[in-house]
């Protein structure tokens, strides 16, 4: 039973990060059906940035902050220089611009940051497991990473639904002739879509390096195969299904390697993609119906 709570919470604040990358996914995939593959590396670009003012001032929540909004400025640069144009190519197109900036990120940063060196990001908090009666629940790190998540999800909800600014970003993403000529100016909905995505993307490099990864160019590289598998999971048409998919995924991730094999992690996360593309390929939560041949 110990085992079994220990693998649960660990699921829920793997499955946290995972949903944040996937709702960065789903949020440029609703505005522009472009899947940005590299957003891994925009988000590990976040990552050291944080890095660099967290060395100067000795204070994670500046680095924390630098890190979020370098992310919203990344995201927005990509938006307007690289893929501004894209939007408007075939998918596959679009597809082979987000590698081809995948690997051009993770080579500038190579070449500015020395991987000779061993850069660390620390936590925000402790992650000693809390305990009631000899068993260990969660540590102050699993509730600040899934409390993070959670209140960038509620936010975005808000701003999505709730907010003329929400209503111009989905009459621009679905209906974006007809949004400009209700006076919707659609190109800069599009870029705060896009910013939006590089905050959640730098918050999930945040969340996840400090705990499991050193800071090195690749750092996100694994952490977006599993992102991504959260958002076809969930559906990508759903920000609901995102961070659903999430944390789905990191439970059957975390059960996986915790009582079979950590070899099994990739395998497992193959084959609960291909199982949830045979049952239903539009994702869990999506309301678009996939077409069958």
């Amino acid at each position: 039973m110990e085992r079994f709570i220990l693998f649960t919470v660990n699921g829920l604040a793997f499955g946290a990060i995972y949903a944040s990358v996937a709702l960065a996914l789903v949020i440029i995939w609703r505005a522009t059906r472009v899947l940005n593959f590299a957003q891994g590396a925009q988000a590990v670009a976040s990552a050291y940035v944080a890095w660099v003012v967290t060395d100067l001032t000795g204070s994670y929540w500046l680095g924390l902050a630098a890190a979020l909004v370098s992310g919203l400025l990344l995201g927005a640069l990509v938006q307007l220089t690289v893929f501004r144009r894209a939007e408007s190519m075939p998918p596959l197109n679009a597809v082979i611009v987000g590698v081809g900036l995948l690997i051009f990120i993770e080579a500038v940063l190579g070449m500015i940051f020395s991987i000779e060196h061993t850069r660390t990001i620390d936590a925000a908090f402790g992650s000693t497991k809390l305990r009631i009666a000899d068993t260990p629940l969660v540590s102050p790190q699993d509730l600040f990473v899934i409390g993070s998540v959670l209140a960038v999800m509620v936010a975005i909800g808000w701003l999505m639904t709730k907010t003329p600014v929400g209503l111009r970003m989905r009459a621009a993403a679905f209906a974006p002739d007809t949004a400009r000529l209700m006076g919707v100016r659609v190109p800069r909905m599009l870029t705060l879509g896009w910013a939006l995505a590089g905050f959640a993307g730098a918050l999930a490099a945040m969340l996840v390096l400090p705990t499991s990864a050193e800071l090195v160019p690749q750092a996100m590289d694994g952490v977006f195969v599993l992102g991504f598998t959260a958002a076809v999971v969930g559906g990508l048409d759903s920000p609901v299904g995102a961070v659903v998919g999430g944390i789905v995924s990191g439970l059957v991730l975390s059960y996986t390697s915790g009582y079979l094999s950590s070899d099994l992690l990739y395998p497992a996360t193959l084959v609960l993609l291909i199982a949830v593309l045979l049952v239903k390929p539009e994702g869990l939560f999506s309301s678009v119906q996939a077409r069958r041949v």
